[in-house]
């Protein structure tokens, strides 16, 4: 009589072998095989055990997720601007298509318009030191140094630019929907019966009225409310402060 090797399961309310699903008992796996074309077993490469060696670092880098890397320089946004374009295009058409037919008007044989007769006139006579020639000229220079001013600057002042955690991301706040924020917390401060708060690109000017607790306790609760407010609004170039209290003149 043969004894039932060490761990085999005997007996009549023994269950069923382990086997290679790992069901029941072991939860060991079998390597599965596969057949190529020839008709040659060949092991599954995805198939594993577990006791086998561990799996190459590069193998789950796929599984772990990637910390957020900074997405670069966050600058202002730009501005379109539609309107000076369409204006700017519209004049120099209108003005571009009526030199041309008179100029075409006057090769084809025809007398120059009036108007264009009568400016060359007043120019030949008028000298350069002349209050309308002057006029002209700045005029003509104010207007090239606005056109250069909106060809050289971004624009979009009311939305400010914030911090880019990823590269293919931007995001903007609006600079009234900040202002709204920092001054609910303001008003929170014990002491602080009303405030005002101004913020432009690079500082924040809150102007609070206290009706009781000393003016410099409140004006420290507010260095450190406001302060951590800026911090949260997560801005890629957070404002200074300033912080300015006044006692409140209301009687009674």
């Amino acid at each position: 009589m043969t004894e039932p090797a060490h761990g085999e399961n005997t007996g009549p309310h023994a269950g069923p072998a382990a086997g290679a699903d790992g069901v029941h008992g072991s939860t060991r796996r079998l390597p599965a095989v596969a057949h190529d074309d020839a008709g040659a077993p060949s092991a599954d490469p995805a198939a594993g055990s577990s006791d086998g060696p561990e799996a190459a670092p590069g193998d789950t880098a796929g599984d772990t997720e990637q910390p957020a890397r900074p997405g670069g320089r966050a600058g202002r946004f730009w501005s379109t601007r539609r309107i000076p374009a369409a204006l700017l295009a519209l004049v120099g058409l209108g003005a571009c298509g009526l030199l041309l037919y008179d100029v075409a008007a006057v090769r084809a044989g025809h007398r120059a318009m009036s108007w264009r007769r009568s400016v060359a006139d007043d120019l030949a006579e008028r000298r350069l030191d002349d209050v309308w020639m002057l006029a002209g000229a700045s005029l003509a220079v104010l207007i090239g140094l606005w056109l250069l001013l909106l060809a050289l600057t971004p624009g979009l002042r009311d939305l400010l630019p914030m911090r880019r955690q990823h590269r293919d991301v931007r995001a903007g706040l609006d600079r009234d929907a900040a202002a709204l924020a920092l001054r609910d917390r303001a008003v929170e401060v014990p002491g602080v019966q009303s405030v005002r708060v101004r913020l432009k690109r690079r500082k924040v000017a809150v102007r609070a009225v206290s009706h009781f607790r000393e003016l410099d306790d409140v004006r420290s609760d507010l260095d450190a409310s406001v302060g951590t407010g800026i911090e949260e609004l997560g801005l890629a170039k957070p404002p200074g402060l300033s912080v300015h209290v006044r006692r409140s003149t209301a009687k009674g």
